[in-house]
């Protein structure tokens, strides 16, 4: 269980960035930078929402709503698509802060009166909500088209050469995949339960793939050439246009991106971004190589082979820090590779948590002994769906939601999350 204090601070920390990310007029927030994306006050009302129907109203069925049903329906997510959310009568801008503000105050009186050993799951719950909408509203934002509403971002380690490219091996053997209630109270319920698997021997990427590297795939015509990509790749690629990684600018401004609306140099060493799993699916071919599965990729992440356990993070038990990843959506980019040694996992592999969600060959799909938690809608629906985990997180994402176990999923054609690649090699290829 953590203290009251603690999830007090982080519920504040999350609100705080929410309230910075819609520092704008109302007309901003009331835009639709792309179909993909929901307007930001929409993001505003809706975490609001959100917050009152899990820690409110799901701790008291009697407790009437602070929104009217016909307002309330507007920010359930299931039953309004992303790209009819602008055309909604939502509330305006400052009824969307009043409402949050509001159900806020009656969240901490309720966290308050909490007793010592009462579980805490649905709090925990609500700070990784919010957060995951920040990230989804900085994706927004990296859509918009206009001059930058966000400066360049803060600073970052410098990177180390001789990284890129390289690889390390991670022996065959059983290991724990997964988390419990017990090591992970606050794990999501696709995280659960632990379980030992055994897999075969792999290699997997030191480092993510780098701009530098994929820009070698189109020198050499990878986006032009078949062999390299799936049925189903191939024809997204000709049906998107794909050429590039997005935000990548051609013409006369190549070898620049837009960033946030900040045109500039592709940095050679950082880790490359806004790539579909088709694209990084066709890379990794072209490399001879191909992704990881998630059970790999957690493998290499967290399994400590020396002590016959798992690792709270890649590096041990210390809270993530800056000497130890690029977490929480200060910098609003990736750091170069090879910029945090001291997060390496056991194996030696770094940058596992932070600067890029990286792509596997999985598809979602429970655990065994897999359980819906307080919101049954969060997993269940989508492990039939279309779409393959991503691992790892981002730079965007809050440090204090993400553990090695996370497990985040999107359709194989989405490139405005901060996606990118990691390789790895079957122990045949190796």
């Amino acid at each position: 269980m953590s203290s009251r204090q603690t999830l007090a601070d982080e519920l504040s920390a999350a609100r705080d960035r929410t309230l910075r990310l819609v520092a704008f007029d109302d007309a901003e927030l009331r835009r639709q930078y792309d179909p993909l994306m929901s307007p930001l006050v929409w993001d505003l009302a809706h975490i609001g929402w959100q917050e009152e129907l899990w820690l409110l109203r799901e701790a008291d069925p009697a407790r009437p709503g602070l929104l009217t049903p016909d307002v309330e329906r507007l920010y359930d997510a299931f039953q309004n698509p992303r790209a009819t959310r602008v055309t909604l009568p939502l509330l305006p801008p400052a009824d969307a802060r009043t409402y949050c503000h509001t159900v806020r105050g009656k969240v901490l009186e309720r966290l308050d009166a909490l007793p010592d050993d009462a579980d805490d799951f649905d709090f925990a719950l609500v700070v990784s909500h919010e957060n995951q909408h920040n990230e989804t509203m900085l994706q927004a934002l990296n859509l918009r088209s206009g001059a930058a509403l966000l400066d360049a971002g803060g600073r970052l380690p410098p990177g180390r050469p001789g990284v890129a490219g390289t690889s390390v091996p991670v022996p065959g053997g059983p290991f724990v995949l997964g988390v419990d209630a017990v090591t992970e109270p606050h794990s999501l319920d696709n995280e659960r339960r632990a379980h030992t698997v055994d897999i075969p021997g792999f290699r997997i990427g030191r480092v993510p793939v780098t701009n530098a590297e994929w820009q070698q795939f189109i020198d050499d015509g990878g986006y032009h050439r078949p062999q390299w990509w799936s049925d189903r790749g191939w024809e997204h690629r000709q049906q998107a246009g794909l050429t590039a990684p997005q935000f990548w600018n051609g013409g006369n401004l190549a070898g620049t991106r837009t960033r946030f609306g900040h045109v500039e140099e592709i940095p050679a060493d950082e880790p490359v971004q806004h790539v579909t799993f088709f694209e990084a699916e066709a890379y990794a071919a072209w490399a001879g190589a191909r992704l990881p599965t998630e059970i790999e990729w957690e493998k290499a992440c967290a399994w400590d082979p020396a002590l016959g356990r798992r690792r709270r993070y890649p590096w041990g038990s210390d809270a993530p820090s800056a000497r130890l990843a690029n977490l929480g959506g200060d910098a609003l980019r990736p750091a170069p590779v090879g910029a945090y040694p001291d997060g390496a996992s056991a194996y030696g592999v770094e940058q596992m948590l932070g600067d890029v969600w990286e792509w596997t060959t999985s598809p979602l799909r429970p655990w065994p002994g897999f359980t819906p938690m307080l919101y049954e809608q969060y997993s269940e629906p989508f492990f039939d769906g279309d779409y393959r985990v991503l691992r790892g997180g981002s730079w965007a994402v809050a440090s204090s939601i993400l553990r090695p176990s996370f497990r985040n999923w999107d359709h194989p054609i989405r490139r405005q999350i901060f996606s990118g690649v990691r390789l790895a090699w079957s122990q045949d290829d190796a």
